[in-house]
């Protein structure tokens, strides 16, 4: 078992309504990010479709497929060429009659390991109306990481989640997400405070650029169990796409064993506590 493992982050703006153009390209980030050392590469949230809020539900019926569909075979074969650990960000599934936010996971025999349904959809873009809601977390193993969890973009933004997720033995959690410009602050504040409360590593792919109005935020980071930020990807801001990139930063696990001699209090020491009036 080694202590330190170099993971990619592939951000860049699909295209609505483009799923070939989408696939060809997510397949583009795996093998530059490979090529550039990566073990272990995280795509964005709902790259098939691309994340445009107005037309979100046809590019996500039309991109929809099972997960050993055409779309998995490709991902599958791609994590096997590579060698690498891939979380293929977030796909439309098509299942059981229902329409899923889902994120598979391949390990580097390009089996399928995981696939976690999105549990908490995100009403202001109408995700509630478009997809049916995962039950449940998602952790899977990994030969160095352990417990790695995973959540799609919304499911992260709750304290519940990384704790539950910690509560799991997950000291490492991935996040694809199709994150707004305008709910910066959130991703700036929210994640490095949840990171340092349960001492977790954060991987962190996100979508990136402007359509019609509407602004995917990119800002795709690695962030250390103290809620430090260790890498990250260019911003969008609106009307402006930046370049299509891929980041790499190494996961440290000695960082996790030095966050339980300073800071395991917060988790030690964490109980219900009553709230009594005056």
């Amino acid at each position: 078992m080694t202590q330190q493992v170099t993971v990619g982050l592939g951000q860049w703006l699909p295209e609505p309504g483009r799923p070939a153009a989408n696939l060809e390209a997510a397949l583009a980030q795996v093998a530059a990010l490979a090529g550039r050392g990566a073990e272990f590469v995280v795509l964005p949230e709902l790259w098939p479709c691309g994340y445009r809020p107005a037309t979100l539900a046809a590019d996500a019926a039309g991109a929809a497929e099972p997960l050993d569909g055409r779309r998995g075979q490709a991902l599958s074969a791609a994590a096997a060429a590579a060698g690498v650990w891939l979380v293929a960000g977030s796909v439309p599934e098509a299942a059981n009659g229902h329409l899923y936010n889902t994120a598979p996971v391949y390990d580097p025999r390009g089996e399928l390991v995981a696939a976690h349904r999105k549990c908490r959809l995100y009403r202001p873009t109408g995700e509630d109306g478009i997809f049916a809601a995962g039950s449940a977390l998602t952790t899977f193993q990994h030969p160095d990481l352990g417990t790695v969890g995973l959540v799609v973009c919304f499911d992260g933004d709750f304290p519940e989640s990384a704790r539950a997720l910690r509560g799991a033995g997950a000291r490492v959690v991935v996040l694809p997400s199709a994150y707004e410009f305008e709910a910066a602050g959130w991703w700036d504040t929210l994640y490095p405070a949840n990171a340092l409360a349960n001492g977790q590593w954060w991987l962190m792919g996100n979508q990136c650029g402007s359509h019609d109005g509407a602004t995917l935020l990119g800002a795709s980071r690695l962030l250390t169990p103290f809620g430090e930020v260790a890498a990250e990807a260019a911003r969008a801001r609106p009307g402006v796409t930046p370049e299509s990139e891929t980041v790499l930063g190494v996961v440290d696990m000695r960082m996790v064993a030095a966050w339980d001699e300073e800071c395991a209090v917060l988790v030690d020491d964490a109980r219900p506590i009553e709230v009594a009036p005056a």
